[in-house]
């Protein structure tokens, strides 16, 4: 084999499979992008993106199992935290069942991906994105790089991803996919840990558990460091269970990752582009994975781009990414966590919320704690009159299902979207986003977002505007007690709309309003208020 070394490195068409795996990975596809942010900032938002507008993403993976809230697969390693106890009470000890037991306990036994996109569809979504793995490190469709520790070798042993992507393509919309899985080198250093305290104190958890271990165990044969990637030394403040969020940009005494992890990690996600050609890429990262300590994201990113002018003609690839700066917005499209821009913003953006917890919380739907409808179309709104799209979560169980209560909120968006959504689809800003006092109470944005909750309530005076060609629509955040719409921003003599007013409808039945323009304000006589339900976004179409 050494003697003949040599000449393959000269002949890659001779190179079987393992070789080229061996000493290549996988291969960046060629084009006019480069892995250099100078040459990402050439990237141009694909209409289809601005005109959706609305997308709907299923979080759910083996975390969702024990029904116990996002993060649990490293909670339930943080010693007397509320996810810890409920992993005593519900498996054991972490040292005894781990997380990767928790994978084996996971069958998605009801899980139908046809029905829930359907249903997702039928609400109003425009493109759909599935979780292809989360800082679990476990990837959930037929991986290459991650051969044994995949769902399609363990837990619901079938392929999430390729039946989500079906699904999608099936019901006409674009396919995304979220990839999480860069962190997992520092966020499972709590799997190190042993209880301080306690009967079990100083005993290990199974963070350390190599292949050996496995002898005579449900897990013979597999090594649990593919999967919880811990053979190294601690981070800075490890022991601290917040210090992660200092050190999400692998800075602040993250102890860093190593060369093979990081090339798994890029190998792992071209094999996922490739095998499931995604619409949209979301990296739950600062800027890119693994930057700045790796060029890793920025080779996803170019492979992703010249695939898709490649294979389509055009580019049109969305890559999703958070707290980026004015000239990484124009690489990729800024993504808000939890919260939304104050402004109109020069390039197209996202906001990815959830109604619940990420991963399926039992304890919030007992407690009715999901947001509602009125909260989400009243987001949906705000959030597209300054140039932005949204994509909702809702949460999965375990099993592979959404509950009652959720699929009641789905219903209900779906209901204002039937009769509303062409202020919606395919519009762009105007000159001004809106009026009225919830702006005036706005929250600054922290970190990657979370700044969703924390000002006003809208209110019926809170309007927000959007155009399409020639027609502007106008959306009161809620039914005014008068009947009467009063948009200031209207008012006769404006420099925002100085053409003469010729017609305003009710967009949900096209019925003609009438209306009085005066110094101070557009006066709009609504309808008659038929019930309370959508009258929480009220949309009105103005004709010049």
């Amino acid at each position: 084999m050494a003697a003949s070394l040599p000449s393959l490195w000269f002949s890659r068409a001779l190179a079987d499979n393992f070789f080229e795996e061996a000493f290549w990975g996988e291969l960046m596809a060629k084009g006019p992008f480069k892995p250099t942010w100078e040459s990402l900032q050439n990237y141009k938002t694909p209409d289809w993106f601005r005109d959706a507008k609305f997308g709907m993403w299923a979080h759910w993976g083996p975390q969702c199992q024990p029904e116990a809230g996002d993060w649990y697969a490293r909670g339930m390693y943080e010693e007397g935290s509320w996810q810890y106890k409920i992993h005593l009470q519900k498996y054991g000890h972490p040292s005894k069942f781990g997380f990767k037991d928790v994978i084996n306990e996971w069958k998605a036994a009801n899980w139908d991906p046809e029905e829930l996109v359907r249903l997702y569809k039928s609400a109003g979504a425009q493109y759909f994105m599935a979780m292809a793995n989360h800082h679990d490190n476990f990837d959930l469709y037929d991986s290459k790089y991650q051969k044994h520790w995949n769902a399609t070798k363990l837990g619901p042993k079938k392929d999430l991803i390729g039946g989500w992507a079906k699904a999608a393509r099936n019901n006409g919309l674009p396919f995304g996919v979220s990839v999480h899985a860069s962190h997992a080198w520092r966020w499972f250093e709590v799997a190190q840990r042993a209880d301080r305290t306690g009967e079990y104190a100083g005993i290990p958890y199974d963070g350390k558990l190599t292949k050996a271990d496995g002898k005579g165990k449900w897990w013979e044969g597999l090594d649990p460091q593919e999967l919880y990637a811990q053979d190294h030394p601690l981070s800075q403040d490890s022991l601290q269970d917040h210090s992660i969020h200092k050190q999400w940009n692998w800075g602040n005494g993250a102890y860093p990752p190593s060369k093979a992890y990081i090339e798994k990690f890029y190998n792992r996600t071209i094999d996922l582009i490739n095998r499931y050609d995604p619409d949209v890429l979301y990296f739950d990262d600062s800027q890119l994975p693994l930057w700045p300590v790796s060029d890793a994201g920025l080779r996803i990113a170019a492979h992703l781009y010249n695939k898709s002018i490649k294979e389509h003609g055009v580019l049109r690839a969305v890559i999703n990414g958070k707290i980026l700066d004015d000239n990484q917005r124009k690489a990729m499209v800024w993504d808000i966590e939890r919260g939304q821009a104050n402004e109109i913003q020069p390039l197209p953006w996202q906001t990815d919320t959830c109604i619940g917890n990420w991963h399926y919380d039992r304890g919030l739907y007992e407690r009715n704690g999901y947001k509602t409808a009125k909260t989400v179309i009243q987001t949906l709104v705000d959030i597209v009159s300054k140039n932005g799209n949204l994509m909702l979560n809702i949460p999965v169980r375990g099993d592979g299902t959404i509950d009652e209560k959720a699929r009641k909120i789905v219903d209900e968006i779906g209901a204002w979207m039937k009769v509303n959504s062409e202020s919606i689809y395919g519009t762009r800003p105007w000159k001004i986003f809106g009026e009225g006092p919830a702006q005036e109470a706005a929250a600054q944005l922290s970190a990657q977002g979370f700044n969703e909750g924390k000002g006003k309530p809208f209110t019926h005076e809170d309007i927000r505007f959007a155009i399409k060609g020639d027609v502007l629509y106008a959306t009161a955040m809620g039914w005014p007690q008068d009947g009467k719409m009063v948009i200031k921003s209207l008012a006769k003599g404006t420099q925002h709309f100085p053409n003469t007013i010729q017609k305003v409808e009710w967009l949900s039945t096209k019925r003609s309003l009438s209306f009085e323009r005066r110094e101070d304000a557009l006066i709009v006589q609504l309808p008659e208020k038929t019930s309370d339900e959508l009258m929480y976004a009220n949309v009105i179409k103005i004709l010049s």
